[in-house]
């Protein structure tokens, strides 16, 4: 599918790519991987062609769909569910050529609509768009109204949605919630065609991809399997690498022992000139070079506090207005390791607030003790940071009573040398700054660290990392991420927040990814009628279908079920018939030439007549679902 020859590039000074080949195969999805400044976004841009090659080439079949996600979507007044179906580019061109096009051609025109199943597209769109968050009501909201973050998302459900032969997603999981990345995680899958991903999830990558892409010191090696095969194979071949320079190197010293020792006799001459020419001919082993990670510096605090940390009882808190979150009554100690769980808006940001003691509880008693330190990392951090700022003044400010050459030698720990110091935070990497921010919060040894989304610009290895320096660590930590592997291995416990609420939930990530999973399911057949039912209010034009009967409530009667069952059986069946009869009239040839108004009037009524039709399945489903749950 995607086929790099001895790609160079060359950019700001410094060489990203040199003499870099690899050939994926069609339809895999692999995972690029490298160092944080290797280039892995440089390659995604010269492929794309944003960015042109020093040397090499990059061979694609031709007509080959490729696209990505770079940036938001911008604020147009466009509905939510409209913008997604744009970008099935095919389709909309399709639809739009309807209105327009010679009554010859229609015939064309519908056959291929049908071909790539453009009237199954409103559903498709609708349960991408829930599996990344999205509501029922958003699908007809206009794009103004999202924010920044949502409209990211927006960009990612396009381009899942479109579908193209090579799909480049760069760091995708960073602007999802967990899950989200649940979902991306097994929407990744099933994808159809070839694709690329950046990412440092370690369960991202183990899960949905099946090959690795290398990217260290200017090379690209391809590795089948997940990221733990990938480290293990990489750890047995830097081992036998070693192990030949070792070989290597042993022989070259016998042999140039031997040169110098009978160089200069005659009787070995000969043999002296020889072992040069072997010498020569032995071929350079690089050795392996141990890429280190500094560890993070997370100070357990000094003296314990009495139990417990935290105790709420009866607590609202929210901005003013309605709570946020209602009748809090939890208790936290200095051993807990609490994972806190939620969909994006269910209040997680808003109770690590109140814990942090940067919002004031609106209702009950929140019992904490006064001599509490608390250690609380949150993304705006990084965002709030002046770029003009160095990480020298930053500790300058943190610790006025210190020392020069003990502030450079905190920040040397905290894994930002010398020549880091006095760089302006804007031209520090976003893994840079969250390592200093990381260290920073965590310098008093608090009781209790806070830390919501940590990892968003940590590589694989810096995320190890942080998880060896909080695995060490004696305090209480909360703990808020979409990396599912750094939240398996740090909490002991986990909370939902959900309904307005907190509540602790029973059982570990495994059945969290389950419910997250289910649920999705649940909510994608719920959007699949809300599109259904925005299309039909787009195109009005009534269809002689019964409405299918209501839905019988969990509590009645088997017998009742089965008879509601058998009802939504023959409303689907109905509005299948409905389908297949407008399709048998489309396809003659001659109806375009005869009647062309009918023609339109036909196609009108399909796209109508197909929402009803996925109505009518979504319908039986539900139907068919809760009879299983009720008979067992």
């Amino acid at each position: 599918m995607l086929q790099i020859e001895n790609l160079t590039f060359d950019a700001w000074g410094r060489r990203f790519l040199e003499d870099a080949n690899v050939n994926l195969p069609v339809g895999a999805k692999v995972g690029l991987v490298g160092r944080n400044g290797a280039g892995k976004s440089t390659l995604f841009k010269v492929i794309l062609g944003e960015m042109e090659s020093s040397g090499g080439e990059i061979k694609m079949p031709r007509g080959a769909r490729i696209a990505s996600v770079a940036q938001e979507h911008p604020a147009t007044p466009e509905t939510l569910l409209e913008t997604i179906l744009a970008a099935d580019t095919e389709r909309a061109e399709l639809t739009a050529r309807l209105e327009t096009a010679e009554p010859e051609d229609l015939g064309d025109i519908y056959m291929r609509l049908i071909e790539i199943d453009a009237d199954a597209a409103p559903s498709r769109a609708a349960e991408i768009l829930s599996g990344l968050g999205f509501t029922n009501e958003d699908l007809t909201r206009p794009m103004a109204e999202f924010s920044g973050g949502w409209r990211m998302r927006v960009a990612l459900a396009a381009a899942l949605f479109a579908e193209p032969d090579l799909l480049l997603l760069d760091e995708p999981t960073n602007y999802l919630d967990l899950e989200g990345a649940l979902w991306l995680e097994a929407r990744m899958k099933k994808y159809p065609h070839t694709a690329i991903i950046i990412s440092h999830d370690r369960e991202l990558l183990n899960n949905s991809v099946g090959y690795i892409l290398h990217l260290n010191a200017g090379k690209l090696d391809f590795y089948t399997g997940g990221y733990d095969s990938f480290e293990n194979q990489r750890g047995e071949k830097q081992r036998l690498q070693e192990a030949m320079r070792s070989k290597v190197e042993a022989k070259r010293a016998h042999m140039q022992s031997f040169v110098d020792r009978f160089r200069a006799t005659a009787s070995k001459a000969t043999q002296a000139q020889s072992r040069l020419k072997m010498l020569a001919k032995l071929p350079e082993v690089s050795a392996t070079i141990e890429e280190r990670v500094a560890p993070f510096t997370l100070p357990s605090p000094l003296r314990p506090l009495a139990p417990p940390l935290i105790r709420l009882e009866g607590v609202d808190v929210g901005y003013g207005a309605k709570p946020i979150l209602r009748g809090l009554n939890l208790r936290l100690d200095l051993d807990d390791r609490i994972g806190l769980l939620g969909v994006n808006g269910a209040g997680k940001s808003t109770f690590a607030k109140m814990i942090a003691g940067a919002l004031k509880i609106e209702a009950g008693h929140m019992h904490r003790d006064r001599r509490m330190k608390v250690g609380w990392f949150h993304q705006h951090q990084i965002e709030a940071l002046d770029p003009a700022d160095t990480p020298l003044e930053i500790v300058r400010r943190a610790l006025p009573d210190a020392s020069e050459s003990q502030r450079r030698s905190k920040l040397a720990q905290f894994g930002l040398g010398f020549e880091k110091a006095e760089t302006t935070v804007a031209n520090l990497s976003g893994g840079e700054r969250a390592r200093l921010l990381l260290n920073l919060v965590a310098m008093e040894a608090p009781h209790l660290l806070i830390l919501d989304e940590p990892t968003n610009h940590l590589d694989i290895d810096s995320r190890r990392a942080l998880l060896d320096a909080l695995n060490r660590y004696e305090g209480a930590v909360i703990l808020i991420t979409h990396d599912r592997s750094l939240m398996e291995l740090v909490a002991d416990r986990l909370w939902l927040t959900a309904d307005g609420g907190v509540k602790p939930f029973d059982g570990d990530m495994d059945d969290y990814s389950k419910f997250v999973l289910d649920r999705a399911r649940i909510n994608a057949r719920n959007a699949n009628v809300a599109a259904a039912a925005a299309m039909a209010a787009a195109e009005p034009e009534p269809v002689a279908a019964p409405p299918p009967p209501a839905l019988a409530k969990p509590l009645l009667s088997p017998s009742t079920l089965r008879r509601r069952l058998e009802e939504a059986e023959q409303a689907l069946a109905r509005a299948t018939k409905v389908v297949a009869d407008i399709d048998t009239s489309l396809a003659d040839p001659t109806l375009y030439a005869k009647d062309p108004a009918k023609a339109a009037d036909l196609g009108r009524k399909r796209v109508t007549a197909q929402a009803k039709l996925d109505e009518a399945e979504a319908l039986w489903m539900q139907a068919a679902e809760t009879l299983e749950k009720v008979t067992g």
